[in-house]
């Protein structure tokens, strides 16, 4: 049998003051642009995240959403947040899995972390998805679709099954979304869904301009499977898939939310398109080929990963601001990382161990004398326990610097290299109150080669606002 998925990538990078309490404020406050409402996020509710989950959108269609997102609709959007996870739970009754899927946790661009970084941001997400969902996640979206073989062999290591791709990020894809087989180092396998490159496109380009979903199913939907018929008589059983951002419906193009409940509760259906969501897909349709992956690619980038890293035309003005704040990231990272390898090493833990299982603190599962006290640290004084809980919690702001809205947009001055700057301060004053050693002035000198092609800010001013903003935040 034919069949239609669409996936939706629902995400807002973290934003507000990482001083305000010890795991990051999802207070965010007045956001200008964003009136009537507060914020970004009470903007994009009340735009998209509501309207879907009253249409039942999400009880029809694949979905991930970021955890920093749930976070904040937990807190902010209760109804919102529960009428998503009763989506995921329906779908569980209906068809005995859910059609929600895991992200790692900080939305990093993994192919640009080390892999004792990747197998982290992958162990909390899972682990966040858990405490959600109340379930296990078979799949896992990849931020920006941001791929390598190590970011999917880590994948497939802590028990996921598969992920998504886009056309152009693989080569051998020549039955439709699969899912298909890759290989990885290890010798093991992953299972990949290849979405439409052109059908997601218009989409999450040119929605206003189809016409409807009907027109749209019938001459665009019909019409391509027809096509593809005629050239190979497997595209019967083929899957169809259309991969975007959630906000897709109903924030970047207001009211489309009826477009997806139309397309999804009739009208792929009237064209012989039966709906589907992944992980049922695979249950009954596992793969029958193999791929293989065009490495440190994503789905926002022609240039591999440039936007990420160095800098590339996919953004306006001089972007090489972005290698400058990586690399300075980096080198505090790497003193961070230092600081807690010597502290556990004299505690007689295993460090990344512990690391990933620092996500049941952050979760609220359990306070970090007991972490400690599992993973079997003799020393139980009130001194080595606070060291040990202010590096653990340093691990975890180095670790959100690196959220890929850090470097994704086209200027330094803006909100989301702030916060990652930010970030990277609250580990750094983390490190000092463990430690006694001030990272801050290294950090600076770092920042002072960050400069924005528009402003002409330098990293190290926007390190002193943030100072000021932690100094107001802590003596309070």
């Amino acid at each position: 049998m034919p069949a239609f998925c669409l996936h939706g990538h629902f995400y807002q990078p973290p934003r507000g003051n990482p001083f305000v309490d010890l795991f990051g404020a999802d207070d965010i406050g007045h956001e200008a642009g964003a009136e009537p409402y507060e914020n970004f996020n009470e903007k994009v509710t009340a735009e998209c995240y509501l309207p879907n989950a009253e249409l039942g959108n999400f009880e029809r269609m694949s979905f991930d959403v970021g955890s920093t997102l749930l976070r904040w609709m937990r807190n902010h959007a209760p109804n919102t947040y529960q009428r998503i996870l009763e989506s995921d739970r329906k779908h569980v009754e209906q068809f005995g899995v859910g059609n929600a899927i895991a992200t790692p946790s900080h939305h990093t661009i993994l192919p640009l972390a080390r892999n004792r970084d990747k197998v982290t941001q992958i162990h909390w997400g899972i682990a966040g998805f858990e405490r959600t969902y109340g379930r296990k996640p078979a799949g896992m979206w990849l931020p920006e679709m941001a791929v390598d073989l190590e970011t999917l062999q880590a994948l497939q290591e802590q028990g996921q099954q598969f992920t998504i791709l886009s056309e152009a990020q693989v080569e051998g894809a020549f039955d439709g979304a699969g899912p298909y087989w890759v290989k990885l180092p290890n010798g093991e396998r992953l299972a990949v869904y290849v979405r439409d490159d052109s059908l997601s496109t218009q989409i999450a380009f040119n929605i206003q301009s189809v016409g409807g979903a009907g027109r749209w199913a019938r001459n665009t939907l019909a019409a391509r499977r027809k096509d593809t018929g005629r050239l190979d008589a497997r595209a019967a059983h083929r899957l169809t898939l259309v991969a975007v951002e959630g906000e897709t419906f109903g924030h970047h193009h207001l009211g489309e939310e009826h477009f997806l409940h139309w397309l999804l509760s009739y009208e792929a259906e009237s064209v012989g398109l039966p709906i589907t969501t992944l992980e049922r897909n695979l249950r009954e349709n596992p793969p029958q080929s193999e791929i293989t992956i065009k490495e440190y690619t994503s789905w926002s980038c022609p240039h591999g990963l440039g936007r990420f890293a160095a800098g590339c035309d996919c953004t306006s003005g001089a972007s090489n601001w972005k290698g400058a704040l990586r690399r300075a990231l980096d080198n505090l990272a790497n003193t961070v990382d230092d600081l807690y390898l010597t502290e556990a090493d004299e505690a007689g833990l295993e460090p990344w161990k512990l690391r990933h299982d620092y996500v049941r603190v952050t979760l609220g599962q359990v306070d970090v004398e007991r972490l400690l006290l599992e993973h079997g640290l003799a020393d139980t004084s009130h001194d080595t326990t606070g060291r040990l809980g202010a590096l653990l919690a340093a691990q975890y702001f180095r670790q959100r610097m690196y959220t890929a809205a850090t470097f994704k947009y086209e200027d330094l001055s803006r909100p989301e290299p702030r916060y990652g700057i930010a970030n990277g301060l609250r580990a750094a004053l983390l490190c000092q109150e463990a430690t006694g050693a001030d990272l801050a002035p290294d950090f600076r000198r770092d920042l002072a080669q960050v400069v924005s092609n528009r402003t002409g800010q330098t990293g190290a001013q926007l390190l002193d606002e943030a100072s000021n903003q932690a100094g107001a935040a802590l003596s309070q």
